[in-house]
């Protein structure tokens, strides 16, 4: 009797596991997309020729497709994409000379919407409580043009503007704060807007020169490469000296003003978990986000390249490597190593690489 208890009692076991293995075989993962689980890299093309695009590479590097866009919806894409802001399901690509914003599925690529009015000659994008903040250059001929675009993001429409200094380029939020890094547009400005998106009131904070790209680190800080005036054109030139400036987000005081020598420009830079990175004479370096003095030694030597755009994850490097005058490379690099893993040729005109 014993023996037969036992063995149904094995059997509805069986049973059971096959059940709920049959349950489990039922409802698969569903890929989002095609574009799902790889990374997606904007293309800003040569300006003035329309041939903005938009590449994916597959997270193994197998699966490489260039001019995403237009092979999904049939049209060009527009000049100079200039950066993408991700949300949920979209993705918002902004061209700076189309003077609009494609919005479209992240992971299938299919338009949602044009944003086609109400910009000129848009930058980056930030989205912050259901609103998204779009900082442009306004005319070039006039230095107090320069606002940041709000986006009814309901109706794809600029729905406000607020009035901010010259040039504003990268644009973050946190909370209900808004930082736009002000480069200069074709000049140079050396300041850092505070907009409270709750009634659009703007602050303003000096660091040095041509402050460009913006991170936050591990601690909440705001971190700013300031690249330095460099304008050897004119007579007399006009230089001044580089910084990387970290910035308390609870109170905008400034934390730590780290300067480069003199004849040092750094323009590229990148956040991953507590480190930053940046290249400065074709060499990549590493911030710690505890340390309050620049590092005196290069991880790597990108001297070779002409690189444009940089991301880092999971200790790996990803560089585009761009001269605008001929197909783009995508350069992998192990960081623990310092070795070239990758390289992935994309089309013209390769800048920023986002993880998708």
């Amino acid at each position: 009797m014993k023996i037969n208890k036992l063995l149904v009692l094995a059997l509805l076991t069986s049973i059971f596991i096959t059940s709920c293995s049959e349950d489990s075989d039922d409802n698969p993962v569903v890929p989002k997309g095609d574009y799902e689980n790889g990374l997606i890299v904007s293309h800003e093309g040569n300006f003035g020729q329309g041939n903005a695009s938009v590449s994916f590479v597959s997270d193994d590097f197998l699966t490489v497709e260039n001019n995403v866009f237009s092979n999904v919806n049939g049209a060009p894409l527009g000049d100079t994409a200039q950066s993408i802001t991700f949300s949920d399901d979209l993705a918002y690509i902004v061209l700076n000379v189309s003077n609009k914003i494609e919005v479209v599925n992240r992971y299938t690529f299919e338009s949602v919407a044009t944003i086609n009015s109400g910009l000129v000659n848009p930058r980056y994008m930030t989205i912050s409580n259901g609103k998204g903040y779009v900082t442009n250059w306004g005319d070039g001929g006039d230095s107090t043009d320069d606002f940041v675009a709000v986006i009814d993001l309901a109706t794809n429409t600029v729905s406000n503007t607020i009035h901010v200094g010259e040039g504003p380029e990268y644009i973050l939020e946190k909370g209900y704060m808004l930082y736009v890094s002000h480069k200069g547009g074709w000049g140079v400005n050396n300041i850092i807007s505070v907009i409270d998106t709750t009634d659009n009131n703007v602050g303003t904070l000096e660091v040095n020169d041509a402050p460009g790209a913006m991170a936050f680190d591990s601690n909440g800080n705001l971190v700013v490469l300031c690249s330095g005036a460099n304008q050897y054109w004119l007579t007399p030139a006009v230089e001044t000296l580089a910084s990387i400036t970290r910035i308390s987000t609870n109170n905008s005081a400034i934390l730590d003003v780290m300067e480069f020598a003199s004849g040092e420009h750094p323009s590229i830079m990148t956040h991953d978990d507590d480190e930053l990175f940046y290249i400065l004479n074709g060499e990549v370096y590493e911030l710690e986000d505890s340390s309050d003095a620049l590092p005196t030694t290069a991880i790597l030597d990108v001297s070779s390249t002409s690189a444009y755009g940089i991301s880092v994850e999971d200790d790996t490097l990803y560089v585009a490597n761009s001269n605008f005058t001929e197909e783009s490379d995508l350069l992998i690099y192990d960081l623990d190593s310092a070795s070239l893993m990758e390289t992935i040729e994309l089309s013209i005109g390769a800048a920023k690489i986002y993880f998708n």
